[in-house]
């Protein structure tokens, strides 16, 4: 037996947002993920949600602001916080150009331009940018450059 379901990558993260289900229209169309399930609750609460980038990156999204558990706040959105960041998520894209241009097209606040990091020859290269979402999450999307010298 495998020690994950099928499906489910072994480290996954959930990110919490004030408004939950807006922020999931917002990663979808800024981000580019995809919604493989959406539990609502009354008054379009999201109970439950996961959302897909690729064939295995997986995040889920709620709003962690009115959830509590083992008595204290679950969850917060950076935005009911102050703006303070407490994780801080890396995602692999294909063409970091192309992912780049829709997330200002989206609206995303570009952090980091574009730039190549290159640790020398003995390491890699990535191109890369930061952004954060529509309620402060900070993201660093990368492209491989160079694998390391074998």
């Amino acid at each position: 037996m495998k020690p994950t379901p099928r499906g489910w990558p072994r480290i996954s993260t959930s990110l919490f947002y004030e408004e939950p289900a807006r922020a999931i229209d917002w990663l979808c169309r800024a981000f580019g993920f995809e919604v493989r399930m959406k539990v609502e609750g009354d008054g379009g609460a999201i109970l439950h949600s996961e959302l897909t980038f690729g064939d295995d990156g997986l995040i889920m999204v709620g709003g962690g602001v009115s959830q509590r558990a083992a008595g204290r706040a679950f969850g917060a959105s950076p935005r009911s916080v102050g703006g303070a960041n407490t994780q801080h998520l890396c995602v692999y894209v294909d063409d970091v150009e192309a992912h780049h241009a829709r997330a200002v097209a989206a609206g995303a606040k570009i952090t980091r331009p574009l730039t190549v990091s290159d640790y020398g020859e003995d390491y890699w290269a990535d191109r890369n940018y930061m952004a954060d979402d529509l309620e402060g999450h900070s993201w660093f999307f990368t492209q491989r450059l160079r694998d390391p010298k074998a």
